[in-house]
């Protein structure tokens, strides 16, 4: 059941908040009959990227959407600025916490700052971070993946599909997080088959140059590997992720997608036949589960992993071709059973 303490500060909001919000990036909000009472659920901010990429941050709106359906209250979901700063960020989770959101979910690492400061100011709201394991508060829920799990078994499938013994990695930029899909993609790659190749890029230093909202980047880089004899690659870019997948497509060649099912997603439909599988972490679930948390009177907090075991990292089945090819589906189940027992110790770094 929804909280007393929620509809007296849904209650508070006024105009003036809902102005400070919008200046603070783009918001879309959805109601259901239970405005009336001034009960808001579930508010979520974007990354880089915003709502479109076809990965992380429309995992992270699928869960909202969840929870709306499920929950039948009002949410909200805010698209980034360019050139925002941490501040920015605090604002707009303020902003949200004011007009009576719980929970508040910043999508991505760059919140770290930006929730410390919004749940210090808002002890009664639980705020979630998604792919940050450093805020330490009562009231946050860190919600983090074992990406290195899916990325092992990604480099499990590409070392068993390559034709050339060469597979690139895409990275979107080149930090500890995206560290993460490179190491378990190459050790699950080395693993397979030590011969084959393994090329890795990482498309910029920060996020503010564009690693992970720039297809053109994200294509250029994977047509470099391409050149250089890979016929397998794998992006963990974000948005940047599709000029990979639109680069493997035009040379025939396979991409593994990332975080959510790319096969299945509309604006990647031309392309599909050439996603051999993608490694997905449930964002979209890790969402939902904060929200229900909240709704059910006992707010998650602390750090919320999830990974092979738990389900909420795995690779997508969706490509007829890789799902109905015994030899490399029990290659890959082979491995996720000794990730799980522990026989295989997946590196992060």
């Amino acid at each position: 059941m929804r909280r007393i303490s929620r509809i007296t500060v849904a209650g508070a909001a006024t105009a003036s908040l809902a102005l400070a919000l919008s200046a603070c990036g783009g918001t879309s909000t959805s109601s259901s009959s239970s405005d009336a009472k001034g009960d808001k659920g579930l508010a979520i901010a974007y990354d880089v990227g915003g709502k479109g990429d076809q990965s992380f941050n429309d995992a992270a709106y699928a869960g909202l959407e969840q929870a709306k359906k499920e929950f039948g209250y009002e949410t909200a979901d805010v698209e980034p600025t360019d050139g925002e700063t941490d501040a920015d960020k605090e604002q707009r989770l303020v902003s949200l916490a004011k007009q009576g959101y719980n929970p508040v979910i910043g999508v991505g690492y760059a919140y770290a700052s930006a929730v410390k400061g919004a749940a210090e100011k808002f002890p009664d709201t639980t705020f979630g971070i998604v792919d940050d394991a450093t805020v330490e508060a009562g009231n946050v829920a860190d919600l983090v993946f074992s990406e290195e799990q899916a990325s092992y078994l990604a480099g499990v499938a590409a070392a068993e599909s390559t034709k050339t013994d060469v597979v690139g990695f895409v990275g979107g930029v080149d930090i500890p997080l995206i560290h993460k899909f490179r190491a378990g993609f190459e050790q699950g790659v080395k693993d397979t088959d030590p011969k084959v190749k393994v090329i890795s890029q990482f498309l910029t230093q920060t996020a503010e140059e564009g690693g992970f909202s720039s297809p053109d980047k994200g294509k250029s880089a994977a047509e470099g590997q391409i050149e250089k004899k890979a016929d397998v690659v794998y992006a963990a870019a974000g948005l940047s992720g599709q000029g990979v997948i639109e680069a493997a497509a035009a040379n025939k060649v396979w991409a593994i997608g990332v975080d959510s099912d790319q096969y299945q997603q509309e604006a990647l439909a031309k392309y599909k036949d050439s996603i051999l599988t993608s490694a997905m972490k449930d964002v979209a679930k890790a969402v939902y589960n904060l929200a229900k948390s909240v709704e059910d009177g006992k707010p998650a907090t602390g750090i919320v992993k999830g990974d092979l075991k738990t389900g909420e990292v795995s690779l997508s089945n969706s490509n007829p071709k890789f799902a109905d090819d015994a030899e490399l589906q029990e290659a890959i189940k082979t491995a996720k059973e000794k990730i799980i027992s522990g026989e295989i110790k997946v590196k992060s770094s």
